[in-house]
């Protein structure tokens, strides 16, 4: 699966994607995963409530399933202008 960082998000985790093998079964599952592989991942996911996701380009929330997606991508709400 593939996995996009956008924004400060990207910026503490010093990449803008990559492609992962996963045994997660929802998005909460998979930033567990990613908490434990590295201090940059604890500090991107360190509050989820500063975060949004989406799945397979579909905004989502953190219990989402992800049996058979493609690509998670999580960045900070945006504003409108």
């Amino acid at each position: 699966m593939d996995v996009l960082y956008f924004a400060w998000v990207r910026e503490r985790i010093g990449i803008p994607r990559e492609t992962l093998e996963t045994s997660a079964k929802t998005v909460t599952d998979l930033v567990d995963e990613l908490r434990a592989r590295e201090d940059r991942y604890r500090a991107a996911f360190a509050d989820l409530s500063a975060l949004r996701v989406a799945v397979d380009q579909e905004l989502t929330d953190f219990d989402a399933s992800l049996e058979g997606v493609r690509e998670v991508a999580f960045f900070p709400p945006m504003t409108g202008g």
